[in-house]
């Protein structure tokens, strides 16, 4: 995102003013003589902005008969529009939110970075980020969280296990929000299971703060715990899941990541071997099923022998018997 900015800001430059100079971007952006060089061989190159040395002026102007405002917009790669795209829809999702009033000048600045003149509501218009498959979160409770994860208090979640059904009261100690698959889920240490735990907010049907000090955990301790295994109902990896892909669906899971750690191969006959850590399987064979005759469970035995248990249970659905069990996750 950085050149993305300094180009944007040398060709607002070039609009407004009609030249720019070495020393003057050099200033702004505090960087390096060789980056400028390339700043410049990307406007030339790569977006075809006839820039180039007035020896009169002794700055950088575009070619005489250029008409500035047809010169190209700022674009960026699949993966910054991506991005872009999704920080502004969750920042637009916070609503009225305290949390969303102190990222305000966040938002403002986004906009300002991918706005060119209507450019930014032509990208809006003609690229869109769906949030599919989102669940809403109870504004109350997702302000009540934020206060406490900002203010590190803890706090009192009224949580529904949905495996259960159950609903109970947990005091809880905040340790981040996540974003993760367009939910929200809270990272938090349970004084209950005196243990890390991730809660969808969507399941919180309440939340009280608490004047006491929330229990801090170190970041290390948060990633090793909640992010070692597969999905965010994962903790610490117990398994690693074998999975073996049809050739047709290998042509779809080869280019997925489903793990920072996982461990990927293609077979002779085209199959698609997989390998990843895991510790809770419910998010893992959610991911499974929906791949259906196209992936086979190799191994552990217990994680191939509950994905053959959750397919007979849909055969026999289907066959008009007994009904399918249903799936659930921990917290």
């Amino acid at each position: 995102m950085e050149q993305t900015e300094r180009i944007y800001w040398i060709k607002r430059r070039l609009v407004q003013k009609g030249a720019f100079t070495r020393e003057e971007v050099m200033a702004r952006f505090e960087y390096s003589r060789a980056s400028f060089k390339r700043d410049l061989d990307y406007l030339r190159d790569r977006l075809n902005m006839p820039v180039e040395w007035s020896t009169s002026k002794q700055a950088y102007v575009v070619a005489p008969g250029t008409v500035l405002e047809e010169l190209p917009g700022v674009w960026f790669s699949a993966a910054e529009v991506q991005g872009l795209l999704t920080i502004e829809h969750l920042l637009e999702s916070l609503g009225s939110a305290p949390l969303a009033a102190q990222l305000a000048p966040a938002r403002r600045r986004l906009e300002q970075l991918i706005d060119a003149g209507h450019e930014h509501d032509e990208i809006r218009r003609r690229i869109r980020v769906l949030p599919m498959a989102g669940r809403p979160v109870d504004a109350a409770v997702f302000e009540t969280l934020s206060v406490a994860v900002l203010g590190r208090r803890r706090v009192v979640i009224t949580h529904l296990n949905r495996a259960s059904g159950e609903t109970m009261e947990r005091e809880v100690s905040p340790q981040r929000l996540v974003h993760y698959r367009y939910n929200w889920y809270l990272d938090a240490h349970c004084h209950l299971r005196r243990d890390l735990r991730s809660f969808a907010v969507d399941a919180i049907r309440g939340a009280r703060l608490l004047d006491a000090r929330a229990v801090e955990i170190d970041d290390a301790r948060l990633d090793a715990v909640l992010r070692a295994g597969y999905g965010i109902f994962s903790g610490e990896a117990t398994a690693t899941a074998v999975l073996r892909f049809s050739p047709a669906a290998a042509r779809w899971v080869a280019h997925e990541t489903w793990h920072s750690r996982q461990q990927g191969r293609f077979e002779d006959d085209g199959s698609y071997r997989l390998e990843l850590p895991y510790s809770h399987p419910a998010e893992l064979v959610m991911d499974v099923l929906r791949h259906g005759a196209g992936v086979e469970v190799l191994a552990p035995p217990g994680l191939r022998a509950r994905v053959a248990a959750e397919l007979a249970a849909a055969a026999r659905r289907y066959a008009g018997g007994e009904a399918a069990p249903e799936t659930g996750a921990r917290d």
